[in-house]
């Protein structure tokens, strides 16, 4: 058993689609027109065939309070691997990213956390 696929509630896909891709550096896998919605994923150009991250819609009546008791105790919604958490914290500032906690060194792993401008925070990691 592996992970094939996991997802973030975003408030606009459009929006969504272009922090992921233009900021973030992952690239478009999966668009799917699902109504007044799409089926779209992102992945790492890195792993193009490995796990793919949904954009999903934030619709359901449930994932607002979700995402903003989240956000307002500073918990991200997911994490994401990097080999150099200082050197990605400066890249993403350099696009004006805003990052809610700065890199932290706790024994052998390294994290920030940031704004994805969706609606959730995310955190960067590094084990060593």
């Amino acid at each position: 058993m592996r992970i094939h696929l996991t997802s973030v509630f975003v408030d606009d896909q459009d929006k969504a689609l272009r922090f992921y891709t233009d900021v973030l550096g992952f690239v478009k896998k999966t668009e799917v027109p699902i109504g007044e919605d799409r089926w779209l994923t992102v992945v790492s150009p890195e792993e193009p065939e490995g796990t793919e991250l949904l954009l999903e819609p934030a619709g359901h009546p449930a994932v607002k309070p979700y995402r903003e008791a989240l956000v307002n105790d500073g918990i991200p919604v997911t994490a994401f691997a990097v080999d150099d958490v200082r050197a990605e914290y400066e890249r993403l500032r350099g696009h004006g990213v805003r990052f809610t906690q700065e890199p932290l060194e706790m024994g052998p792993v390294t994290t920030a956390v940031f704004d994805d401008t969706c609606g959730n925070l995310i955190q960067i990691v590094h084990q060593a």
